[in-house]
């Protein structure tokens, strides 16, 4: 019998720009050896304090839009009490009070339970930082 408790860490490159990261098929790749056809919960979580999770539709531009909202609600400019780093990186340490770094999701059966057009993202705003560990653990 496969463990209760089993955990992953993915090492995600973002580069030196914004980016919105498609992360459903590592999720799937992960439990179809963690969870072994159970029922369960998968966590995704971010262990960095200036990047999110996000359930979110991709491909069809909403990515791109939520990164357009994040630069309306989150300017990069100068207001920022934080402000070592890139011009309007502290930013990017409120961007987790928006975009939580974690998301907890269902597995029936083995299989992640999302709806038709959703997918589990890593969002990094931060620049300065292109290199991005995601938790994935299985508990079932």
């Amino acid at each position: 019998m496969p463990d209760a408790f089993t955990t992953r860490m993915l090492h995600i490159s973002t580069g030196s720009r914004e980016r919105v990261v498609d992360l459903t098929a590592d999720c799937e790749d992960f439990l179809r050896e963690a969870a072994a056809g159970r029922d369960g919960l998968l966590s995704v979580f971010v262990p960095h304090a200036t990047a999110g999770i996000a359930v979110i539709e991709t491909g069809a531009g909403s990515d791109d839009d939520l990164l357009a909202a994040l630069h309306t609600l989150l300017p990069a400019d100068d207001r920022w009490q934080h402000r070592h780093g890139s011009p309007g990186h502290g930013r990017d340490h409120v961007l987790p009070a928006l975009v939580p770094p974690h998301a907890t999701l269902p597995v029936i059966g083995g299989r992640l339970e999302l709806g038709t057009w959703q997918s589990v993202c890593l969002v990094d705003t931060n620049i300065s930082n292109a290199n991005r560990q995601v938790r994935l653990s299985f508990l079932g």
